[in-house]
């Protein structure tokens, strides 16, 4: 079978790691400063983390230098791969984090305004480097709809539609957000994960709503995904990469252990 990947989550604000809640925004002053995020990359390298995100919430053109001088940094002293998004509009932008040290880039809004940008992407990187972030809020009983602009700004699209087209244009990988679950710690919302795990036929992550072990087994187990992203669980020393891993293998779920 093959290992279920768990990978921290560097949300990256003019150089600082900083959490939210349900998508909180800088602006507003609803991020909480963690640290350097560098520093924190190294230490998840070291608890065994199978990849790392980071997400460049800045949007502006001195915190993409600052990004990729983050990036730069992590990957001379860091050797698992690293995904980063935020800000991603052109091919040009994929290039530049991709020559700075990343494995994958992550689009999301850009994908959304522009959906052959996937497509652009997959045939100048390989789909292996593309992966599509889904922001996901529960809108009716039994319906997922996409949201843009971290969250803002609804689409109109369905969840589980938006990954399918996503996959037929070239994305390799899918990060499903749910903005309902996102920073509460109450669990990852298992019905769309499982949905769009179904739905694509190349891996999904789960993101938002991490809170505890079982968590963290459950969407893995009954949502069927292939890897779990988490981030206030880690960065507040709740637990570390290599306690996720230790309850995973004893519920017999399979991970790459150090």
């Amino acid at each position: 079978m093959i290992a279920k990947r768990v990978i921290p989550c560097l949300d990256v604000h003019d150089g600082q790691v900083t959490r939210g809640f349900q998508f909180g925004r800088a602006e507003a002053g609803q991020l909480r400063n963690v640290g350097d995020p560098v520093q924190l990359a190294l230490r998840y390298n070291e608890q065994g983390a199978d990849e790392m995100v980071f997400f460049d919430i800045t949007a502006t053109a001195h915190g993409r230098a600052t990004m990729v001088d983050v990036i730069e940094r992590t990957a001379n002293e860091c050797f698992m791969p690293l995904t980063v998004g935020g800000g991603i509009k052109s091919v040009d932008d994929m290039f530049a984090m991709l020559r700075a040290g990343a494995d994958k880039v992550s689009i999301n809004s850009s994908a959304l305004a522009n959906p052959d940008l996937i497509r652009a992407g997959a045939e100048k990187f390989g789909s292996q480097c593309m992966v599509v972030s889904i922001d996901a809020k529960r809108v009716a009983p039994d319906k997922w709809e996409v949201f843009s602009h971290g969250g803002r700004k609804p689409t109109g699209l369905d969840a589980a539609e938006w990954a399918r087209q996503a996959v037929a244009l070239g994305a390799g990988e899918i990060v499903l957000n749910s903005i309902d679950a996102d920073g509460t710690k109450a669990g990852f919302d298992l019905a769309i994960t499982r949905r769009i795990s179904e739905s694509v036929g190349v891996p999904v992550v789960a993101s938002g709503g991490a809170g505890s072990l079982e968590h963290m087994a459950e969407v893995l187990l009954e949502g069927r995904a292939d890897a779990v992203l988490a981030a206030s669980i880690f960065h507040f020393g709740n637990y570390t990469v290599g306690q996720v891993k230790q309850y995973l293998a004893a519920q017999n779920i399979p991970v790459r252990l150090s």
